[in-house]
């Protein structure tokens, strides 16, 4: 049994469609996906109505926060988010005010590139996205690649958009233990995405884990393409030592990265463990 609880469509930064997606998923030999995208539940219907026979769907998303690093500094830290109520007032606060928020960086950061003489139109690619779709830079990096400007994301990413570019604006971001908290109350389970991916920029450490985990976090993303072997034989060790569900993920994103859908995988196990905790939402489709 193959299971990738970390996928995104066109509802955020990914390249195909809800429908598509779990199309994909079918035809690549998942028996369990889940549709994570970023701050929104916009492709859960889409998703839902198109699921082929023999695939299960998990609705979940993936929740931009700050976390304390262990270090006595904040970094970004992503929460995969599984099963949850998308009707709590809470949730649909928070999805409503990140993605506002996301949608005038975006204007910003395409308004400087226009300044500068790059072929960006922030109306035309809002114009674009279905509706609750969440904007990202993402989205500014395939325009460059379709103005041929840059040959692919990552070279479009290396030479505009990453962290220290002459484009980037930091992001308002949820506190995670607020997050925690919220999709906790809203009958979800939360899943710390990707933690130690060091070449994405500043992780938090294990004491920062523990202190999560002793806040309700309920798993850790240990199988996934940017781990090496050590970190996540590092993540699997702590993982035992606090009890936490450990998950597989591919963090498929479509043609925007080289990923394929069931790159990585999680124990059975650990989806029952999962199913076990939520009281939000079930999981889709036959056994």
């Amino acid at each position: 049994m193959r299971i990738d609880l970390h996928t995104h469509s066109t509802a955020s930064d990914g390249t195909d469609t809800p429908a598509g997606l779990v199309a994909a998923a079918a035809r690549a030999g998942l028996a369990v996906v889940a549709i994570t995208d970023h701050d929104t539940t916009a492709g859960w219907a889409e998703a839902a109505a198109a699921l082929p026979p023999g695939l299960r769907l998990i609705r979940g998303a993936e929740l931009s926060c700050m976390s304390p690093d262990g270090r006595g500094g904040q970094c970004s830290v992503h929460l995969l988010a599984y099963l949850y109520d998308p009707d709590a007032d809470a949730v649909v606060s928070a999805h409503a005010r990140s993605r506002a928020e996301r949608r005038e960086r975006f204007r910003r950061i395409a308004g400087s590139m226009a300044a500068d003489g790059l072929p960006i139109d922030a109306d035309t690619l809002l114009g674009a996205l279905p509706p609750g779709a969440t904007p990202g830079r993402p989205h500014l990096a395939m325009a460059l690649v379709r103005a041929g400007v840059a040959s692919t994301v990552d070279e479009a990413f290396a030479r505009f958009l990453n962290d220290r570019g002459r484009y980037y604006l930091p992001s308002s971001r949820t506190p995670v233990l607020e997050a925690i908290g919220m999709v906790r109350a809203a009958g979800g389970v939360t899943v710390l995405a990707h933690p130690f991916a060091h070449r994405r920029g500043p992780t938090v450490t294990g004491s920062v884990i523990a202190e999560l985990a002793a806040a309700g976090l309920d798993g850790v993303e240990v199988d996934h393409p940017d781990h090496d072997d050590e970190t996540r034989a590092k993540l699997r060790g702590l993982a035992g030592e606090l009890g936490l569900v450990v998950t597989g993920s591919s963090d498929y994103h479509g043609t925007n990265k080289t990923v394929y859908l069931g790159q990585e995988s999680t124990a059975p196990e650990m989806l029952e463990a999962i199913a076990d905790r939520a009281s939000g939402a079930e999981i889709l489709g036959c056994v």
